[in-house]
């Protein structure tokens, strides 16, 4: 399953959950039925069998519900099971070799933090979606540099390639990322970290169907 023109809406990142996989399977099955079409599986712990299986396992429910498996940091396991795509670092050698080894039709997605030429180099090194951020206060990675909305308006400007804001986004400041560009919204905590996750997911999906109200 390789839809590259569905780079857009609700990015839901996984995290471990300490009631194990299964608790995780139905967190994202949730969020599924909420409206999210594109799941990136994130786990770096130990264990590559058992990442494969949970891989394959979320890349089966994806594709029954619609959506994208992007893998995490993970070119390999990406290619092992037979993911949708996968989310690299920063250097033009990850595109490089992510796109050598899972071909033309695999989604590459890059983070480029708060930097524009990043993501001009990523774009022309052949990236399907950058990603910038975070952009408010983030519980995964709080060190994370700071970026601005500004940046998403420029970035659309100079960009052909779709955009994802990341880093602390709620249904309450999303808007204002879509409004400056975001083509994309990526959740981590905002969606599994609720007690209604099919719920909050149809609350972001809101922001995206009011910004195309807007837009038309």
């Amino acid at each position: 399953m390789s839809q590259k023109a569905i780079l857009e809406g609700l990015y839901a990142i996984t995290q471990a959950h300490p009631a194990g996989f299964d608790y995780t399977l139905k967190q994202v099955e949730a969020a599924l039925s909420g409206g999210v079409r594109i799941l990136q599986y994130r786990d770096k712990q130990p264990g590559e069998q058992r990442r494969i299986t949970e891989a394959e396992n979320l890349r089966t429910l994806c594709h029954q519900n619609g959506a994208l498996l992007i893998i995490n940091d993970d070119v390999d396991l990406a290619k092992r099971s037979h993911a949708d795509g996968v989310h690299v670092g920063r250097e033009d050698s990850d595109i490089a070799n992510a796109r050598n080894k899972l071909g033309k039709q695999a989604i590459i997605g890059i983070s480029c933090y708060n930097q524009l030429p990043l993501a001009r180099d990523a774009e022309k090194a052949g990236a399907d979606y950058v990603a910038f951020g975070r952009f408010f206060p983030s519980r995964t990675k709080p060190e994370a540099v700071q970026a601005k909305p500004e940046l998403l308006e420029e970035a659309k400007r100079q960009l052909r390639i779709p955009i994802v804001a990341i880093g602390g986004i709620t249904p309450e400041n999303g808007a204002t990322l879509i409004q400056s560009g975001a083509d994309m919204l990526a959740v981590i905590h905002a969606i599994f970290g609720t007690d209604d996750i099919a719920a909050s997911c149809q609350r972001f999906n809101q922001l995206f169907d009011r910004s195309e109200r807007v837009s038309s």
